[in-house]
């Protein structure tokens, strides 16, 4: 298991205090600025977000909501499908400077892990799907294999943005509108879900900041064992990379 790392977090606002997407995404830029700039430490912005469908830069018209139950849909700069956001889910926006030798690729999975850890916390075993972003169930007599997690990133001067969203009581009837990251042949679900009972995203915001710190402090670790790959639609995870000066 990594070292600890000192990562600074920021609780953005839960609960009642949910942010907008658009504010979220305007302190996310102004925190950003200031990492590339070397006068703030690498931050985490842990929040939850009014429901909100944002779109990522592979998303086709037809996987838009025809019906978004009143939530916005916005069109963001990360690369990737559409998603959903809201109350019961804890979003996570890691703002750090990668160093030279992290690759891209094993920044989003060390993120990953991190979650899995999380889950396998609270007693629910999860893994990756190779070819498919995120955090996943197997496919069991519950149900088919299903996301607890999803990640979707940008990497600007060596910074990035964007990041995770893990579902813990949120209502999976939003997921309903449409289909989550393009994959129709899979399904969503969330702690609550899984283990019968309520699990809020204040009890498990501990275990993410634990998790994330000790994998972002960039020493090597033990990748949890993948289950079988499967092809996501389109071409790549939702990963994308900008030449410095972008």
């Amino acid at each position: 298991m990594p070292l600890e790392h000192e990562l600074e977090f920021e609780v953005a606002g839960l609960g009642d205090a949910a942010v907008d997407y658009l504010a979220a995404w305007d302190a996310q830029r102004h925190v950003h600025e200031e990492v590339v700039a070397g006068t703030r430490p690498d931050t985490v912005l842990l929040l939850e977000h009014p429901p909100v469908f944002t779109a990522g830069k592979r998303t086709d018209p037809h996987e838009r909501p025809l019906d978004p139950g009143g939530a916005d849909v916005i069109d963001v700069d990360r690369g990737g499908k559409i998603t959903f956001h809201g109350p019961g889910q804890l979003v996570g926006y890691p703002i750090v400077a990668l160093p030279d030798h992290v690759k891209v690729v094993d920044y989003v999975r060390r993120v990953e892990e991190a979650l899995i850890a999380v889950c396998a916390d609270l007693g629910v075993t999860t893994a990756r799907v190779p070819g498919r972003s995120g955090v996943w169930l197997r496919a069991d007599a519950r149900g088919p294999e299903r996301k607890i997690a999803a990640i979707g990133i940008r990497v600007s001067r060596g910074v990035t943005m964007h990041g995770f969203a893990l579902n813990c009581d949120v209502d999976l009837g939003w997921y309903d509108r449409f289909v989550p990251c393009g994959i129709a042949d899979a399904g969503v679900t969330s702690l609550t879900e899984e283990l019968g009972r309520d699990v809020t995203v204040a009890d498990v915001l501990p275990s993410v900041r634990r998790h994330l710190a000790a994998y972002l402090a960039w020493e090597p670790y033990d990748a949890t064992p993948d289950y079988e790959a499967r092809p996501e639609p389109g071409r790549a995870p939702r990963i994308e990379l900008v030449r410095p000066g972008a």
